[in-house]
């Protein structure tokens, strides 16, 4: 969904740059919440997954689709930007898939129109965003891959480091992957699970 494409954007002014940047700062000190209902002590930040999305992305795209490489690094970088204001709401959360979007529609449409003040760069992040969402391009299919992906990447390093077992991660993944690099990986990534379960 094109966000006035054919107007003209007004310039980036360094206020509204750094302005983005503080709204990119909160996803820093905004905890994956999975995590922390599995009780899983100082766990990642909101950026913390999608910075390892972006190097999965630039990796796995070379595999995948190398024309297709960059905007899959940047939609990952921007897929969760709307946490900055809304939190990371889980299906856990109480709160309906529709009432989820629609907050985090509206946060992005902040973020591209007022932060950054329908800037080209604003308009790029809310339409790779709204690309991601609708599920419904090569690339933002590959990207859905690579949230889940990350996600047990994370729950393997979180099984080894705590001595947890994390099964539901998994459970939760196992229907996820539908390209055969991915479903190869996360096969490699179960394979190295400190406990195998029965």
């Amino acid at each position: 969904m094109a966000a006035n494409a054919g107007s003209e954007s007004p310039p980036l002014e360094a206020a509204s740059v750094i302005e983005f940047l503080l709204v990119c700062g909160q996803l820093k000190k905004t905890k994956r919440t999975g995590w922390v209902k599995s009780g899983i002590a100082d766990c990642e930040s909101v950026s913390d997954h999608m910075y390892r999305m972006g190097m999965i992305s630039l990796v796995l795209g070379a595999e995948l689709a190398p024309e297709l490489r960059d905007r899959m690094v940047k939609m990952a970088l921007v897929h969760d930007l709307a946490e900055a204001f809304v939190g990371d709401i889980t299906p856990h959360c109480g709160v309906s898939a529709e009432e989820k979007h629609r907050m985090e529609h509206e946060a992005m449409h902040h973020i591209a129109f007022d932060v950054l003040k329908g800037s080209s760069v604003g308009r790029e992040i809310y339409e790779l965003w709204n690309e991601y969402e609708a599920r419904e391009t090569q690339c933002a299919r590959f990207v859905m891959e690579i949230d889940k992906f990350e996600m047990i990447v994370q729950a393997l390093e979180y099984e080894r480091q705590h001595g947890k077992t994390l099964q539901d991660f998994f459970d939760s993944t196992a229907n996820s992957f539908r390209t055969p690099v991915m479903q190869a990986w996360a096969e490699q990534v179960r394979s190295m699970r400190p406990t195998q379960p029965e």
